[in-house]
């Protein structure tokens, strides 16, 4: 929660889901917010959580998305820029770990790891001012601010991708987005459709570069590192991931147990 508005997921049977639905929307605080539904099995979220902060995304660039915005296109629309051939250019302004597992394509990449260091993207979409851009994020909410912040550098013909990519790969499965999507729950990511053979994996393992879209993070608590992993790279017998073999030999070193100091008193 944040002045600028709220962002929330909430994970339960469908007949549950949709009374809480209900009783949200009965609310004149809540009447005109908008719901995403995906199907989950019951591992998503292990616990509840409440969190007021300053921005529902931490960006650092003074921008209320409330006064300057991109204006909407829904998933509709950008789908139908795709087959008519639009000119258009999609940035996407997720982080580069989310961004391995899948992403739009022809798009351009942010490549920042965390939201805040999106000044960094300017100098590479300096050449996009008067062009028509469409910012794409997971569900639509950073792309409020994200937006904003284009316009206010200058940035003349920017949309933002309304309800976010999620809801354009519901609609259109397997169609100019490519791979799964990366979300910020315990699913990681998220697919329409797998079993399509227009589905495509487009992510590589870390290590040896073939096509994985499963995340792991560094065992060594020290690093904890984010990234794909295939199961062959994984540490055989035990199945453990370290980004590093640095990181690996450290993990060791701490699991065995403190050497045995004996004491010889002096006579």
């Amino acid at each position: 929660m944040a002045e600028e508005g709220i962002n929330g997921t909430l994970e339960g049977l469908t007949q549950d889901t949709e009374e809480y639905i209900r009783r949200m929307r009965s609310s004149p605080c809540f009447a005109d917010i908008n719901f995403k539904r995906s199907e989950g099995g019951g591992e998503a979220f292990s616990k509840l959580s409440v969190k007021v902060r300053p921005e529902i995304v931490a960006s650092r660039l003074a921008i209320d998305p409330t006064k300057t915005s991109g204006k909407y296109i829904t998933a509709d629309e950008l789908h139908e820029w795709f087959i008519t051939g639009q000119e258009f250019t999609i940035v996407d302004m997720r982080n580069d770990y989310e961004q391995a597992s899948g992403y739009f394509e022809n798009s351009v990449l942010s490549d920042i790891h965390n939201f805040y260091d999106l000044p960094g993207l300017l100098p590479r979409i300096d050449h996009l001012k008067t062009k028509t851009v469409v910012t794409v994020c997971t569900g639509g909410v950073r792309c409020e601010t994200a937006s904003g912040f284009l316009i206010k550098n200058g940035f003349s013909k920017v949309y933002q991708l309304q309800d976010g990519i999620v809801t354009y790969m519901e609609k259109y499965p397997n169609e100019h987005f490519k791979g799964k999507l990366y979300v910020f729950d315990n699913r990681l990511t998220l697919a329409f459709n797998t079993e399509d053979p227009k589905h495509t994996i487009v992510g590589k393992c870390f290590h040896c570069g073939v096509a994985a879209d499963t995340y792991v993070n560094c065992e060594y608590d020290v690093c904890h590192y984010h990234y794909i992993c295939c199961r062959s790279c994984r540490e055989q017998g035990t199945n453990l991931a370290f980004c590093k073999i640095e990181c690996k030999n450290k993990y060791y070193t701490l699991q065995q147990p403190p050497a045995k100091i004996i004491y010889t008193a002096a006579s």
